[in-house]
């Protein structure tokens, strides 16, 4: 079932608590009644005594996957999903690597990404699961390959580009983007898959990246739909490349 933008709208300005979900706008009839069927469809239950919408499960999650895909789907974790060729291909083309280059890749995943630039340029790796830095460290290709949460990390403005493709669930994504970019050295270069949320929701956590990318002369391009198909998921999917300065 795909939703309206101006469903989504309406989405992302609610209220979640728990479970609960209550709308912060007057509606008039017709669009109160598209939101309505969304909400329904997605398990969100009107109820005259809470006067909100109740899921049987947290109700944030379900409306990130309805802002996040553009359609009710089957609930799914946001959080890993490896580059496709066709996205990794566009990802290097932005970033413009040159041999002598170094490059951080946080989120590395089993190397989808950092594996084709370590051909280019040295490449150091930063992955949260076991199992994956296993793979990357068995592989060989990267400088360094670091077991650690890259939120926790200090930045260190030593990297000429950053390649990345962050988790999305609950706008994680501008979080991991706003943070690696404090390693990126004068005249550096990050370029990040993300959710399309970020063109058009309307909480300050969105409107504040879309700034920051406009006053460092960034630009977001869309990837086709259906870019992440072949890693499970629908979600709809943009590119950010982001100067370290403009």
């Amino acid at each position: 079932m795909k939703v309206a933008m101006d469903v989504m709208a309406v989405l992302d300005r609610a209220v979640v608590e728990g479970n609960a979900l209550k709308l912060t706008q007057q509606l008039d009839p017709t669009l109160y009644k598209r939101v309505n069927k969304v909400l329904d469809a997605a398990g969100g239950k009107w109820n005259r005594k809470a006067q909100a919408h109740l899921f049987d499960r947290d109700a944030a999650g379900a409306v990130d996957q309805i802002l996040l895909t553009g359609e009710i789907i089957v609930p799914q974790d946001f959080g890993f999903f490896p580059t496709p060729p066709a996205v990794v291909l566009r990802l290097l083309e932005l970033a413009e690597l040159v041999p002598g280059m170094t490059m951080l890749e946080p989120e590395a995943g089993t190397g989808n990404i950092a594996k084709p630039a370590a051909e280019i340029c040295t490449v150091d790796c930063v992955e949260l699961l076991e199992t994956n830095v296993k793979v990357l460290r068995q592989a060989g290709f990267a400088r360094s390959v670091l077991h650690d949460d890259f939120l926790e990390l200090p930045p260190e403005p030593k990297y000429d580009r950053i390649i990345m493709n962050p988790p999305f669930e609950k706008q994680a994504d501008i979080r991991h983007v706003k943070h690696a970019l404090g390693f990126l050295a004068p005249r550096g270069r990050l370029v990040s898959v993300m959710s399309a949320g970020v063109t058009f929701r309307a909480n300050r956590l969105a409107e504040d990246f879309r700034d920051l990318v406009s006053a460092r002369r960034g630009v977001i391009e869309a990837l086709g739909e259906g870019a992440f198909k072949a890693s499970g998921t629908m979600v709809n999917t943009v590119v950010a490349t982001i100067p370290a300065t403009v």
